[in-house]
């Protein structure tokens, strides 16, 4: 099942979300519902707060980038890049930070460059409550270091220099105003260069 989207301007998307147990109601059908409902508005990840959950639950899904483009560039690592993090902690981020356009699927018809690092090791539970320490690089870095930004209350667009902020504050208001609707046919919401 679809489940709405929470658009910009909602005070979920800037709570600190809660750690969960495997007693959380209905935990398999709401990962479920939020694959479902991320991949309907083809995205590549979805946080718990996107979908008006204060829990620390983000689900990926790389695959996209693992095609190759009309360039036949993809990232063959990606294909099988599909995975739920629950109650994840990132321990360290490090390496030359490098721009990727992102968007997100809170934030319509909004895309920019964010610089972020190129490695993290994080740790996380999966849906099967079973821990894992894992070190991703580049494009998975990129996705789940965006997701963990959505647990902790923050948004690529606080990334952002004051400059870009300032050209983005009108549209940023029509979102939280209801103005510019959070919808289900978006674009890619983060973008390979030259795209």
């Amino acid at each position: 099942m679809k489940l709405p989207i929470v658009a910009y301007g909602d005070p979920i998307l800037r709570k600190k979300a809660e750690e969960i147990d495997e007693d959380y109601p209905n935990l398999k059908e709401l990962i479920d519902n939020m694959f479902e409902t991320m991949y309907a508005a083809r995205g590549v990840g979805l946080a718990a707060p996107q979908v008006g959950l204060p829990i620390r639950l983000f689900v990926v899904d790389g695959s996209p980038f693992g095609e190759d483009d009309e360039d036949g560039e993809g990232d063959p690592t990606l294909k099988d890049f599909k995975k739920v993090f629950i109650n994840p902690i990132i321990i360290e981020e490090w390496g030359e930070k490098w721009a990727f356009n992102e968007g997100c699927l809170s934030i319509p018809d909004i895309n920019e460059d964010v610089l972020r690092p190129s490695n993290v090791l994080i740790n996380y539970l999966d849906e099967n409550f079973e821990e894992h320490e894992e070190e991703l690089t580049g494009i998975a870095a990129r996705i789940v270091q965006h997701e963990y930004d959505h647990i902790e209350g923050k948004l690529f667009v606080d990334k952002l220099g004051p400059l870009k902020k300032a050209m983005l504050k009108s549209k940023l208001d029509a979102i939280s105003k209801g103005h510019i609707r959070v919808g289900y046919k978006m674009k890619f919401p983060f973008q390979k260069k030259g795209r």
